[in-house]
């Protein structure tokens, strides 16, 4: 794949720019999440079940889900924080 306008993209997949941030919100009902592209600011959001015997769980499905929902290659996430 050649370099994109925004030179994110790089032959073959090779040196993908992260461009996405991930903030996450457990809650005792939902777990929430934040997603911010840091090319233009846009900002989506998602919400899952929690699942208080494994908080983990609840991330890991919310963050499939935003991945899978906006075609974001993990290497393109640049950072992850919960509270």
């Amino acid at each position: 794949m050649a370099q994109s306008d925004t030179g994110c993209r790089h032959q073959a997949g090779i040196g993908i720019r992260a461009l996405y941030r991930i903030g996450i919100d457990v809650g005792g009902t939902f777990t929430d999440f934040t997603l911010l592209r840091e090319t233009d600011g846009e900002v989506s959001y998602h919400k899952v079940a929690s699942t208080p015997h494994d908080p983990s769980q609840a991330i890991e499905h919310g963050i499939a889900d935003l991945l899978k929902m906006h075609r974001i290659a993990p290497a393109e996430i640049a950072h992850v924080g919960h509270g």
